[in-house]
């Protein structure tokens, strides 16, 4: 039976109104094919705008809409379930970090729902975002991958990824904006130790960021051929980056991505 909705949403916190956003300004999805509940409803204020459908009925989401994403706390989706008394839905999407979609379906007492795992990153919510998607239990149906994929492009980038690399992606594309903000951030105190202002100093900081992301995006040269470009032989540059390499710089990076990805598989296996 077709349902009223196309694409229902449990949960309005920060990244769901990202989704919503990004489907209905982008033209992709009309907001009258969309409803969203909550248990709040400043949150839900906060997309009534968009002409969305909004409640406080989870069970009615879930009954009346073809795709159900879940965009809950993991601690809070065993009492989502409940509240579905006794509703399976059929397509789900879930953005729950660290909850596997065999969780998911045994929480249903069912194998048969299908669920795409998805791992949006923070910067989807300005439509820059990358967002790493199994989306396996979908191979069969061209026209549901294609719906899927197209959800998460109206955010940024999607890569296709089996759900065993989930950990990883979390540990680089998931948690990684805040390696960068701590990065630029140290970027700028720098520049203000010597001598320029905050203001000069972020500007600086952020443009170099993002140019240097750009270049790498571009070119197909290798990174660390990129990285000789800049130094010249007796020169500043290769200073800054021999103090890097004396100061294990790539370790730090790794033993901090390392500790994000043990904590995911920590995550997961609860």
């Amino acid at each position: 039976m077709k349902k009223q909705f196309k694409l229902g949403v449990i949960g309005c916190g920060f990244m769901a109104q990202s989704i919503l956003k990004g489907v209905v300004l982008s033209d992709f999805l009309n907001e009258k094919k969309i409803i969203v509940s909550d248990i709040s409803d400043d949150r839900l204020d906060d997309v009534a705008d968009l002409g969305v459908r909004i409640t406080d009925d989870n069970e009615f989401v879930a009954q009346n809409s073809e795709f159900l994403i879940f965009a809950v706390k993991p601690q809070h989706f065993e009492e989502v379930i409940k509240s579905l008394n006794g509703y399976k839905p059929d397509k789900v999407i879930s953005i729950m970090a660290g909850v596997k979609k065999n969780t998911i379906k045994n929480a249903f007492g069912v194998s048969a729902v299908r669920v795409a795992r998805c791992m949006p990153n923070l910067p989807c919510y300005i439509g820059s975002g990358v967002t790493g998607i199994d989306m396996s239990d979908f191979n069969k149906t061209l026209d549901d991958v294609e719906f899927i994929s197209n959800v998460f492009n109206c955010l940024g980038t999607v890569l296709s990824i089996d759900e065993s690399k989930m950990d990883a992606v979390t540990g680089i594309s998931g948690s990684g904006p805040a390696y960068v903000f701590m990065f630029i951030d140290s970027l700028v105190d720098a520049g203000i130790q010597h001598g320029l202002s905050k203001d000069e100093a972020k500007i600086l900081a952020v443009q170099t960021v993002l140019g240097a992301a750009e270049i790498i995006e571009r070119d197909e040269e290798p990174i660390p051929e990129l990285v000789k470009r800049v130094c010249s032989k007796g020169g500043t540059t290769i200073e800054a980056v021999k103090s890097l390499e004396e100061q294990n710089f790539r370790s730090v990076i790794g033993n901090a991505v390392s500790a994000c990805v043990k904590r995911s598989k920590e995550l997961s296996d609860k």
